[in-house]
């Protein structure tokens, strides 16, 4: 489709699609973590194999961003997105009448792949038609829905596990898939007007990838967002085993008790979106980032030298979620602002380091051993990491300027 006869979508359109398709990889990652301790015993298996479940969807999610982003660049963000939605359909019936571990890590893996096309294309389709404010007040809606489809998540799989049983859980996910794929049918316009089949070919992948990785102005805002989102993906890997196992919340009080991590973010995002009418969107990092560093801090003093309880897990976890949100808006726009051509690259190596940073928590929180000390250590070490990568790559992307479009 030529940019002439491109059909683009108005801002609330824009806003509500993106918003629905960056939620199902969140949704289908935390909708059934209250039954990650019922699935050891259903599949007779270990806690570890469970844990592996959620790490292979990550794998196929992250490592999938690398390449659905570059499929819309070459194809169009429509139809590559209609067919990635096809494949997280037929893998979470798999998923649902799994009969065994090995098959549900399978299931899981195809699942991530099929999800990564949501954070990808919903960014790109942004880039594709705003830019500055406007485009900083959808990203804002975006990372709201990124932040809902987690709070209810656990909470609806919970309540399902307890009223039905953990195959119904994958049964939502199913309904949830059919209504966004038919949402995309109707609702969702062609965006990209430089579409190159070009773009998918491996010496274009390096070129493009390896012109983005070298470049400050989209590595600083970058590696905040992965190491910041990261977080947040890595110690929900851990999180179960320390509220339900150590604490003792049975799986439907843990579901509620996770609307204090996503309900802080919800807040976060309706204070930012206030403050986005009055205040430039770049003004709001440097409250973000000193309100991750002093999350950080408390995360290291609850987890180390209080005994295990809700509020000492939950609290800073809680104001990180919060801090986090300020930043978003700003950074997810900076990363993608100078790239037009590759808007779908540029999403898509976002999203790989955001959930390649979450892989790399998790195994590193796995490789402790027990949980409360993963969380001890991966908790405030990824938020550090974050905050520690944009300040010193503030320089270098001052002295280059913003990139041309």
């Amino acid at each position: 489709m030529s940019a002439a006869t491109a059909a683009l979508m108005s801002e609330r359109r824009t806003a509500i699609l993106g918003a629905a398709l960056v939620a199902i990889g969140p949704i289908t990652m935390a909708l059934y973590t209250p039954a990650m301790p019922a699935l050891a015993a259903a599949f007779g298996t270990s806690a570890s194999m469970v844990k592996l479940t959620l790490t292979a969807y990550f794998a196929g999610f992250a490592l999938t961003q690398l390449v659905c982003g570059p499929l819309t660049d070459a194809y169009g963000r429509r139809p590559v997105t209609l067919i990635f939605m096809a494949l997280y359909l037929v893998s979470t019936l798999l998923a649902t009448f799994a009969p065994t571990i090995e098959w549900m890590i399978a299931a899981r893996t195809l699942q991530g792949v099929g999800a990564a096309i949501g954070i990808s294309v919903s960014r790109a389709i942004v880039r594709d038609q705003f830019t500055g404010q406007t485009a900083a007040r959808i990203m804002n809606t975006i990372a709201m829905m990124l932040a809902l489809g987690p709070a209810l998540s656990p909470s609806v799989g919970g309540l399902t596990l307890e009223l039905f049983g953990w195959r119904e859980i994958f049964i939502f996910m199913t309904l949830y898939g059919v209504v966004l794929t038919l949402a995309v049918v109707v609702f969702m316009r062609e965006t990209n007007a430089y579409i190159d089949p070009a773009n998918i070919r491996i010496r274009r992948l390096v070129v493009n990838y390896a012109a983005l990785l070298k470049d400050p102005r989209f590595l600083q805002p970058s590696l905040l967002i992965g190491f910041g989102i990261g977080t947040i993906y890595a110690i929900a890997t851990v999180l179960p085993f320390v509220l339900i196992d150590r604490v003792g919340l049975s799986p439907s009080a843990f579901g509620f008790g996770m609307l204090a991590q996503s309900g802080s973010f919800i807040a976060g995002t309706v204070v930012t979106g206030r403050l986005l009418k009055r205040i430039e969107a770049g003004r709001l990092v440097p409250a973000s980032l000193v309100g991750m560093t002093l999350a950080a801090l408390a995360m290291i003093v609850s987890l180390t030298m209080l005994p295990p309880g809700f509020l000492s897990v939950m609290g800073p976890v809680a104001l990180f979620a919060f801090s986090i949100t300020f930043m978003l808006p700003a950074a997810t726009v900076a990363s993608l602002q100078g790239f037009p051509h590759m808007a779908g690259a540029a999403s898509s190596l976002t999203g790989f380091l955001q959930f390649g940073s979450g892989i790399l928590g998790s195994l590193c929180a796995a490789a402790l051993g027990d949980p409360l000390l993963g969380m001890a250590v991966i908790g405030p070490g990824m938020p550090l990491l974050a905050v520690g990568a944009y300040l010193l790559l503030g320089p270098s992307a001052r002295r280059h300027g913003l990139p041309a479009e």
